[in-house]
């Protein structure tokens, strides 16, 4: 389980399609375990033996197809965020690192001290005005949901912190909504047998 609250922006060393390799960048590995999971761009991947001292993962075709991963290149920047210790204050929301789809980025805005971003989705049906939801990872706030579109206000801290800084136009983005949201969603609805 993750917060959303990354702890480091890491780079693509390299990607074939089946096994991501990542430079870490900040991020503290002093008691790092093979098999330990870390959200790689909100995705929960597993940490393989690889190329020290960046961070290997292997990755499922399941995921490369449900996450933004297919598109990645060298020196892409990514957020990582080591999973969640039970003694860990709960700074974001709970994330599980499941992506439930991918989301794009439609621009930005200037507001006071904060940057106004704008992403479309799929499914909009998980958001709430003041909601929480995940962004390539990160914790945020949903503002102005309406027909599966939505922005996020984003403080400096934010912005110099994560990898919202180098989004371009029209960029894919991870998108997991907020879990409570999907088992709300998923009581109210009959039970069916498959």
């Amino acid at each position: 389980m993750f917060t959303g609250i990354v702890q480091a922006v890491g780079k693509v060393e390299s990607w074939d399609g089946q096994c991501l390799v990542v430079d870490p960048g900040s991020l503290e590995l002093n008691d790092l375990a093979m098999g330990e999971s870390i959200a790689v761009n909100g995705c929960c991947l597993t940490v393989v033996p690889g190329q020290e001292p960046g961070l290997s993962f292997d990755l499922s075709p399941e995921t490369v197809q449900k996450t933004t991963f297919s598109s990645l290149r060298p020196g892409q920047e990514l957020n990582l965020e080591r999973a969640m210790r039970p003694t860990d204050r709960f700074g974001g929301h709970i994330v599980q690192g499941h992506v439930d789809g991918i989301g794009q980025f439609l621009g930005k805005r200037t507001e006071g001290n904060a940057v106004v971003y704008q992403f479309s989705v799929d499914i909009g049906t998980y958001l709430i005005d003041k909601g929480s939801v995940t962004v390539n990872g990160i914790s945020l706030t949903v503002v102005s949901p309406h027909e599966g579109k939505f922005e996020v206000w984003i403080i400096p801290h934010t912005l110099e912190n994560t990898n919202l800084r180098s989004l371009a136009q029209d960029q894919e983005v991870n998108i997991e909504y907020d879990v409570i949201a999907k088992y709300v969603e998923k009581l109210r609805l009959p039970y069916r047998t498959v």
